[in-house]
């Protein structure tokens, strides 16, 4: 039955028409002339029987109505036969009129119109009913779904899963926080109760997926919902937003997605004027140091956006470099002038030929060594990547005069207490120095974690639950403040915008989120159940981390800016002289390898640097191998560089 129907679906159609409507007629007839002997009464029922078909049949099919899908008709199309039907109507009963004149009456007419379109519609009734019935009796809707929404967007899923012949997802019930819409049906599916109702109602209909279906809700609100969602042992989805649900015709299921970790922050996207940040892009040769790592390679991206004179992507990691270029090659082709240079900012001589020759005017410096526990055990190279090659980069803006220097930092930099938040934060004072004494603007962007970069945490816990755990933790109680790369990149051209020469750019990002609460969450995401398919182990604070990262210092202000979500950290005093000294001296101790010296340095050109006891076990096994023997005193230390004679950095 199921494939005759498949095969000659207009002709079955068809058939059921021609079946309706006679007996409809016939039964019309009947009952209007009860008791009545009509004389000639069976070359009437035959005569305008045939009338009746072939007016409805011309009509059907001139507004093709055996076109429809009536399987899938939604109201639309129960009007449109309503309207073809009456309309079929009217003119069989002139046709009546003109045929047999003595039998025919308006209200005759008018009984034959009226259970003519009502027998049609209940007859496209059932037939959808039945095609149903014989598509769905052999499938298996076993994945019980609870549906959050009872409105436009949960009324198109639940409609879309009853269409998707492959969709085993099952509807069991629906939660809304509209007290009007308690305890009724959408679709057959009951609305049992609230969003906090949540957790109850999973357990006591063994819920297995849970979707989302409010588009329209806020990021708070929807942090909210998911956040009680991911207390269940559930699988959950997300509908997207409210444009793209109204505009999904056939398949809304290839809008649907999977919950991601930043749905969980609650915090709206900062906004931005790209208005402004075009002006400050557009027509400009714009360097990016970096330019391959997860910020920079984004960087590039949304620059590439506003139409820039020139974009210079400079890397040490031909890969990465590699794949930036190819995508921006793809998506700009010839419109963008892309410039690809493969070099360590640690190269004073490469690097001051590339300035020489391109002439930057806009400098985004994103290139540093990040990694807290390898930067411990290898001070010397976070000095040597992080703060000379910050001090050359800086120091040839100066002197080939850039427009702007913007210094991508992190909240580490605040009271630090591992060696790559020390040489971020004497990457600020660099900043802060050279605004003090050149016409460049120099400016620094301080954020905290950045979700999907390279390190982050996010990444590194997927795959840990994907090998089956355990997801290691460092501690019950670390907390972090987090942003997507996106967002930050927009802050970083932001702040370019914005600097004037010497401000330390801080984002206000919101409530810091718990690692372990991050952990656990994203174990329910998969829908595993933590500490049962996957065990959460607490490994102990790394070398150099802290509990919690600060976004300003203490002795640093809070000035206000045009953004709401962006602040601006007070100036502090350096002395350029001293600075500049000890620089000098750190290359020195760098170059050589000193690590016990080069630390001691650290500490005493960042005097908020405090760096705790436990965090020195790498480097004290490091140091047990080494004796001052060890040491070349002999080994080129290279001195910093003079620049022209009017800058007054040098």
């Amino acid at each position: 039955m199921k494939e005759f129907l498949s095969k000659h679906r207009r002709v079955a159609l068809y058939c059921i028409d021609v079946i309706t409507l006679l007996a409809t007629y016939c039964a019309t007839l009947n009952l209007y002339f009860y008791n009545e002997h009509l004389q000639g009464a069976m070359s009437v029922y035959i005569s305008s029987s045939l009338a009746l078909i072939g007016v409805y049949t011309l009509g059907f099919v001139a507004f093709r109505l055996y076109d429809s899908l009536w399987r899938y008709a939604e109201s639309y199309e129960f009007i449109r036969c309503t309207l073809v039907s009456l309309g079929c109507g009217a003119v069989f009963s002139i046709v009546m009129k003109w045929m047999f004149p003595r039998y025919t009456t308006i209200s005759l007419a008018a009984f034959v119109i009226v259970a003519s379109t009502l027998a049609l519609l209940l007859s496209r009734m059932v037939y959808r009913l039945f095609v149903n019935h014989c598509q769905n009796r052999h499938r298996k809707r076993n994945k019980r779904t609870l549906i959050v929404g009872a409105g436009q967007a949960a009324n198109l899923l639940i409609q879309e899963i009853e269409k998707n012949a492959s969709s085993k997802l099952r509807p069991v019930c629906c939660v809304d926080d509209d007290p009007q819409k308690q305890g009724r049906m959408l679709h057959n599916v009951k609305i049992e109760g609230t969003t906090q109702d949540i957790p109850a109602l999973c357990r006591e209909h063994k819920i297995g997926n849970i979707y989302l279906a409010i588009p329209s809700a806020s990021h708070e609100e929807q942090s909210r919902i998911l956040t009680i969602c991911s207390k269940c042992n559930a699988k959950i989805k997300i509908l997207p937003g409210i444009i793209e649900v109204m505009t999904a015709e056939k398949d809304l299921f290839s809008h649907v997605r999977d919950v991601k970790i930043e749905d969980l922050l609650g915090r709206d996207q900062v906004q931005f004027d790209t208005g402004e940040i075009a002006s400050f892009i557009a027509g400009k040769t714009v360097l990016v140091t970096g330019g391959g790592g997860s910020i920079g390679s984004e960087l590039c991206r949304q620059i590439a956006q506003f139409s820039p004179k020139r974009l210079i992507v400079l890397d040490i990691y031909e890969n990465n470099a590699y794949d930036i270029q190819q995508e921006l090659v793809a998506a700009y082709g010839d419109s963008l002038d892309l410039c690809v240079q493969i070099a360590s900012v640690r190269d004073f001589n490469k690097m001051c030929m590339l300035f020489r020759t391109l002439r930057p005017e806009v400098v985004f410096h994103a290139a540093a060594h990040k990694h807290v526990p390898l930067m411990e055990g290898n001070p010397e190279e976070a000095v040597k990547n992080n703060v000379i090659g910050t001090f050359y980069t800086a120091f040839l803006a100066d002197t080939y005069q850039a427009q702007k220097f913007v210094l991508i930092s992190t909240d580490k930099a605040v009271n630090p207490t591992n060696i790559m938040g020390a040489t971020k934060r004497m990457c600020e004072m660099i900043v802060q120095l050279m605004s003090q004494h050149s016409k460049t603007e120099f400016a620094a962007v301080r954020f905290g974690n950045v979700l999907g970069s390279n390190g982050s945490v996010i990444p590194l816990f997927k795959k840990q639950i994907e090998a089956g755990g355990p997801v290691k933790v460092t501690h019950p109680d670390i907390i972090r403040y987090f942003m997507t790369i996106p967002e930050a990149v927009s802050l970083v051209l932001e702040a370019g915008r914005m600097a004037k020469g010497g401000e330390i750019f801080v984002l206000d990002m919101g409530k810091p989120v718990k690692i372990a609460d991050l952990a656990y969450n994203l174990i329910r995401l998969s829908g595993l159940i933590p500490d049962v398919d996957v065990k959460v182990e607490y490994t102990g604070l790394r070398p150099g981390e802290k509990l919690y990262e600060e976004l300003l210092m203490d002795e640093e202000g809070l000035q206000k800016t045009s953004n709401q979500r962006i602040f601006i950290g007070q100036q502090i005093p350096v002395d350029a002289a001293k600075l500049i000294e000890d620089l000098a001296e750190m290359r020195r101790l760098a170059s050589q390898n000193r690590k016990k010296e080069l630390i001691e340095k650290i500490i005493e050109v960042v005097p908020t640097y405090h760096r705790p006891e436990e965090s020195c076990g790498c480097y004290k096994a490091f140091e047990m191998e080494l004796d001052e023997s060890d040491y070349d005193e002999n080994a080129p230390a290279v001195a910093m560089p003079h620049g022209r004679q009017e800058s007054s950095v040098s």
